[in-house]
């Protein structure tokens, strides 16, 4: 099959990367937007929450068994990751409070080193507690549907569908509820939020747990389409979300959505005329692109 006869199926599988990137990217620009630094340990709430994700899921398959065919998982992946999703928020709020928080006024330099430290530390414990060997969320073989040529599996197909309906779920509580309009105050102006009577402490801590919640949907996600993790899962996925994030405009979510698809594309649609092995460097190559031609990103202000 020719480079270009690949391109329909690699889009889908772009779509489908894309859509994990996206999630993921979208909680590191509102933690930029209303925080101002780079969380470098985002990618690594990714992996813990990929890792609760599994260990709910192993304890409720003995209580809802079965599976959903086509699918390759049942009723007990759904109270799995909403748990892993609450538990991920939580485990954020904890390390906001005995980290981030004290260097609230830090200089960005300082909030930069602590979360990479952040980051070392929530991957050492992952690698504590399940080794280094790879856990598989499934070893089932799915059949793919073949629409128009292309080949699509179902679980790839709920992929996409669960991020859509995240992404929607966020646009509306960012434009339509109390808190969410205080958000998007708090990264306009934090000065003035704060005059206007906004309890900016709250909005923080919202801003964790949304983050960390679409972090741990976008892990367990990815372990569903590759069908393990490993504790290199965010280590990994981490140069893909600043460049979607960059890509999009630093600080803007709506753009951040608009980076992960597009940066999702770009590495598999490469993969046609180069190997795949040169992906992260495909994200990378995209990322210098957008800074040397619009340096604020797609949806970002100068």
């Amino acid at each position: 099959m020719g480079a270009l006869e690949q391109l329909p199926q690699l889009a889908v599988y772009g779509v489908v990367s894309g859509s994990i990137i996206t999630l993921g990217a979208v909680g590191l620009s509102l933690t930029y937007s209303i925080l101002r630094f780079s969380n470098f340990s985002h990618g690594d709430l990714m992996t813990t929450g990929a890792y609760m994700g599994l260990g709910f899921l192993w304890l409720f398959q003995g209580l809802l068994p079965g599976r959903w065919a086509p699918l390759s998982f049942g009723p007990a992946l759904l109270p799995a990751l909403a748990l892993a999703m609450v538990g991920n928020a939580g485990l954020a709020i904890v390390v906001d409070r005995l980290v981030f928080r004290r260097l609230r006024r830090a200089k960005p330099v300082l909030l930069l080193m602590a979360a990479v430290g952040v980051a070392f530390v929530l991957r050492n414990l992952v690698l504590f507690g399940a080794q280094s060997d790879p856990l598989y969320y499934s070893r089932r073989i799915q059949r793919a549907l073949v629409l128009g040529g292309i080949r699509i599996k179902a679980d790839q197909l709920f992929v996409i569908g669960v991020a859509l309906l995240a992404v929607l779920a966020l646009h509306l509580f960012l434009r339509y509820t109390k808190t969410g309009k205080a958000m998007r105050a708090m990264a306009d102006n934090p000065d003035l939020a704060q005059v206007s009577g906004i309890n900016t402490e709250r909005v923080v801590i919202w801003t964790w747990a949304l983050g960390a919640a679409l972090a741990a949907l976008a892990g367990i996600l990815s372990g569903i389409e590759n069908k393990l993790i490993t504790p290199e899962l965010g280590w990994q996925t981490l140069l893909p979300l600043f460049a979607a994030v960059i890509l999009g405009g630093i600080g803007s979510p709506y753009g951040a959505m608009l980076g992960g698809m597009t940066i999702g594309l770009a590495e598999e649609v490469s993969t046609a005329f180069i190997s795949t092995s040169y992906k992260p460097a495909v994200a990378f190559g995209v990322l210098v692109v957008m800074l040397l031609v619009r340096p604020q990103g797609l949806l970002g202000r100068r």
